[in-house]
């Protein structure tokens, strides 16, 4: 954590787990992370706990996907967040009646990317949400890097 003395910029935790607190956000989806492999932080006195999956140190990290969860809500949890890559990540919430809730985050390739990688995000997300128990509500959240409007082919 960074000191109140200190002439730095707040981390980026930090700025994130402030700006949640202030719209009174209890779990979030995280995309474009760029987190070194996979893990948990809570930042003390930040209120927040991240949950985040990318790729090895050693790899180039354009990726990465995650939860902010409000860290007063982490004992109700049941099961930690499973990052299935550096792309998808799920979280599985108990709700009432022994019911449950999944909830997906996920950093879709841009549209720049090659076919392949699109084929293959997409392909990793439908087995992933085959995989989520028939009976749970399921959220979808993340970036998809659509393009809306008919003049897609517009470079960034």
């Amino acid at each position: 954590m960074d000191k109140e003395d200190s002439d730095r910029p707040a981390r980026r935790t930090a700025l994130v787990a402030a700006e949640l607190s202030r719209y009174d956000v209890d779990i979030a989806a995280l995309s474009e992370t760029r987190f070194a492999n996979e893990g948990s932080l809570t930042k003390v006195g930040g209120g927040y706990t991240f949950f985040l999956k990318g790729l090895p140190h050693d790899a180039s990290r354009i990726h990465g996907v995650g939860f902010a969860i409000r860290t007063s809500l982490i004992s109700q949890i049941t099961e930690s967040p499973i990052g299935v890559n550096e792309q998808l990540m799920t979280l599985r919430l108990p709700l009432a009646k022994g019911r449950y809730m999944t909830v997906l985050s996920a950093y879709a390739p841009t549209l720049l990317s090659d076919e392949a990688t699109k084929d293959s995000f997409y392909d990793c997300l439908r087995a992933t949400l085959q995989a989520v128990p028939r009976n749970d509500r399921l959220v979808l959240l993340g970036d998809f890097n659509a393009r809306v409007g008919m003049n897609h082919n517009v470079s960034i």
